[in-house]
């Protein structure tokens, strides 16, 4: 049994412990799966995944995790990979997730590159590219569609995501550029304001 003295100290434990509620096979078949299936597009496929299915993340959670992932360097779903994976369990967690998202896709590409060398130019291949990008961007839109109803706390961020896009496609900003400005103006949107301090307060 453990003593008063241990019992005392457990939610000092739990802040400090990484929350653990998958095992190391489970976070890695998981994201085995999804590098396998993710077709077009990884984003709609990581949230039906991780959020629907799994319920490792909530909305809130997953639209932050993916705007830190867009935030920095490197892949997006590599990126996800990592958070998810540390918050389920640890380190380990993280390498897991990376070699299972990464795994499927980097052997398939290996030989559609060889086979792409060789028909590339073949009329049904580019039929099927063109078919397979037309889908990803309906699931990209879809995924889109459905985080921004439980995402945008307000109609005013309509503006902010309007503005992000015209920034980057209209004025040719690059993406980080185009993150901190509109980020920085959302934040100062967002802050409390003293009025809502003072209400705040008893």
């Amino acid at each position: 049994m453990s003593s008063p003295a241990a019992e005392a100290h457990l939610p000092e434990l739990n802040a400090i412990l990484p929350a653990t509620r998958a095992s190391l096979w489970e976070v890695f078949l998981e994201f085995l799966i999804i590098g396998a299936t993710s077709f077009g597009g990884v984003v709609p496929y990581l949230r039906s995944n991780l959020v629907t299915k799994r319920k490792w993340l909530d909305d809130k959670e997953f639209v932050e995790m993916l705007s830190i992932s867009q935030s920095l360097p490197g892949l997006n779903a590599t990126n996800m990979a990592v958070q998810v994976g540390e918050k389920l369990c640890g380190f380990a967690g993280s390498v897991a997730a990376v070699i299972g998202i990464c795994l499927p896709g980097g052997v398939l590409m290996y030989f559609v590159g060889i086979f792409y060398r060789i028909h590339g130019d073949h009329p049904w291949s580019t039929a099927a590219l063109k078919g397979v990008t037309a889908a990803a961007v309906g699931l990209i839109l879809w995924t889109v569609l459905d985080l921004s109803k439980r995402a945008l706390a307000h109609s005013w961020d309509l503006i902010f995501v309007v503005a992000t896009a015209v920034a980057v496609e209209g004025f040719h900003w690059s993406v980080p550029r185009a993150l901190l400005i509109m980020g920085a103006i959302a934040i100062l949107f967002h802050a409390p304001r003293k009025s809502q301090k003072n209400e705040a307060k008893p």
